[in-house]
């Protein structure tokens, strides 16, 4: 078997500026991921916000509470 050669100066630089280049493609994406992450959770709160003001409105109102048309079946069942 032969020994594979040890690598030359030019092929660690260049193996190097590829694990350089790599490593900031990958830290641009975790950035962005982080982002949208975020603006998810904000949406996510301003949701929950919306839903437990509509509960409030809701029980405030008297208005009954949702029932399924399951519920209501028609006289002649």
């Amino acid at each position: 078997m032969k020994p594979t050669p040890d690598p030359t100066p030019a092929d660690s630089e260049r193996r190097l500026t590829e694990l350089e280049i790599k490593a900031s493609y990958s830290e641009d994406l975790l950035d962005t991921l982080n982002q949208i992450v975020a603006q998810q959770q904000q949406a996510i709160d301003q949701l929950r916000r919306e839903v437990n003001l509509l509960r409030q409105q809701s029980a405030d109102s008297g208005a009954p509470v949702f029932r399924s048309l399951a519920d209501e079946l028609p006289p002649h069942y």
